[in-house]
């Protein structure tokens, strides 16, 4: 098959997402993948207020020998700007790539690019699969653009030959936005079982000095200003949670007010934060938590999301603290070694009653609980959706 790839986030930086393992995978096993990407989000680090149009060959994050073709094109990086641009910008590349490379499928992660490409796959009478692994237009940093975004979205829904969603939770809030029932499916998050649960942390232990007796809690990811950090980083000041140590590994948003925190509080010692590693050594890290936390508000863009980190922390068999939210608990319900939690601020008192009952059980049971999630299996079951809309 030849598959064309549309979404409006870095291709490159984020991630690995649903998209990189199971697009590397079929890349793996002979089919040609093509990726349109863009990143409107980066562009006040930008040198340049306009972006050139570049093109990557063998591009791989979770494969080696799993390759695919990424093309950015250009845009402007001014707010406002930045959303014309791409439309103009990409309906261009969209177009030509069509032609060009001659797509028996496409697969959209995004809004904007996503219509365009429905549009041109329409005339062209090939199928069009859209993933959903957001509530997307909740994530839109405009406010004032999110109802337009949700109406495109919704639109985008209702005209795909399928919809893909990564959870149960997903999948309803799809069929709420319009797309037909009998159109839609669950391909869940996966993990590299072996990968995460052979990975030893005693070097990462040893390399930012924590301790025996320390009970090291472990969030990686992209740190959005609601992921519960900052409440956790400030809990970890009380007296009671002397030996509790916060290993962070991302960058994002909360970056700069952590390091504030750090230093107003004296946390050196406590709050140790890397910045994205290779996706080979994130296992290390994980290894080296004696707990793993998604400590995320309940707002709305949280509510239907299982991120996929959920599944590396269970793989690795460390017991997780979650936030209760409707998509976690929908998913995986209880006594499966996640401990759930009102509030931010909760977590370190969870994570000193799981460091008095042990780790061990509660590791066991998260582990089995995905030990059936693997990504070569789901890879087998998107390839089947994709041949299924090509031949419908």
């Amino acid at each position: 098959m030849r598959i064309l790839v549309v979404q409006e986030s870095d291709w490159l930086d984020r991630g690995p997402l649903q998209s990189h393992h199971l697009m590397e995978r079929l890349s793996k096993r002979g089919h040609q993948i093509l990726v349109i990407d863009t990143d409107i989000r980066t562009k006040k680090q930008a040198a340049s207020i306009v972006s050139k149009r570049n093109i990557f060959k063998n591009v791989h994050k979770v494969i080696d020998d799993g390759g695919i073709t990424l093309i950015r094109p250009s845009i402007i990086k001014i707010p406002i700007l930045d959303y014309i641009s791409l439309v103009w910008t990409h309906a261009g590349e969209i177009k030509n790539q069509i032609n060009e490379f001659k797509p028996d499928v496409i697969v959209g992660f995004g809004i904007l690019n996503a219509n365009i490409a429905i549009n041109f796959a329409e005339k062209k009478n090939i199928p069009f699969v859209y993933y959903i692994i957001d509530e997307l237009h909740r994530l839109v940093p405009q406010k004032y653009f999110q109802v337009l975004a949700k109406f495109i979205e919704s639109k985008n829904m209702k005209n795909s030959e399928k919809v893909i969603s990564i959870n149960e939770s997903l999948k309803d809030y799809t069929i709420e936005m319009g797309a037909d029932i009998s159109k839609t499916a669950v391909i869940r998050a996966g993990v590299d079982l072996e990968r995460f649960s052979s990975a030893d942390g005693t070097a990462i232990r040893e390399r930012y000095g924590l301790g025996i007796n320390d009970v090291v809690l472990f969030f990686m990811g992209l740190l959005y200003s609601f992921s519960g950090l900052k409440e956790v980083a400030m809990e970890l000041a009380k007296p009671e949670n002397g030996n509790v140590k916060l290993l962070i590994l991302g960058k994002g948003y909360l970056w700069d007010d952590l390091q504030e925190i750090k230093r107003k509080y004296k946390l050196d010692n406590k709050i140790i934060m890397i910045d994205w590693e290779s996706y080979e050594n994130v296992p290390e890290y994980i290894a080296a938590a004696d707990i793993c936390i998604l400590p995320a508000y309940k707002n709305e863009i949280m509510k239907n999301i299982v991120p996929i980190k959920m599944y590396e922390y269970m793989a690795a068999g460390k017991p997780v603290i979650a936030s209760n939210l409707y998509g976690i608990m929908k998913e995986f319900g209880n006594d499966n070694g996640i401990s759930y939690v009102d509030r931010p601020e909760d977590v370190l008192l969870k994570a000193r009653e799981l460091r008095d009952d042990g780790y061990d059980l509660a590791g066991r049971r998260a582990k089995k609980s995905v030990e059936n999630n693997n990504w070569d299996i789901l890879a087998n079951d998107f390839e089947d959706i994709l041949r299924e809309v090509m031949d419908g």
